[in-house]
């Protein structure tokens, strides 16, 4: 769970950003949930875009709950076919 503060500041980073990942007719796929995780270890955050033949069969909310599920992300807003998620860095250890 965040903050309110948090969530605030992960929506006024992203909201002027187009989304960096697309979800296409494949749906999620390991590929992708893959390239999620890296972006959100890089970033923290990052704004993706559902396509409209990738809800065919499942609606924004129910895919973009499962993508933050996969990624062990929190789903900070869901907006219309784009959502964003967040997830604190890991530090690294010091050598």
């Amino acid at each position: 769970m965040i903050t309110a503060r948090v969530k605030r500041r992960v929506k006024h980073e992203l909201a002027s950003e187009r989304p960096t990942i697309w979800i296409g007719k494949e749906g999620k796929t390991t590929e992708m949930i893959g390239e999620i995780d890296r972006q959100l270890e890089m970033r923290e955050m990052v704004k993706i875009r559902i396509l409209n033949t990738a809800l065919r069969e499942e609606k924004t909310e129910n895919l973009a709950l499962q993508v933050a599920e996969q990624t062990n992300a929190v789903l900070v807003e869901v907006r219309g076919h784009t959502f964003m998620l967040y997830r604190r860095r890991r530090k690294k250890p010091k050598k």
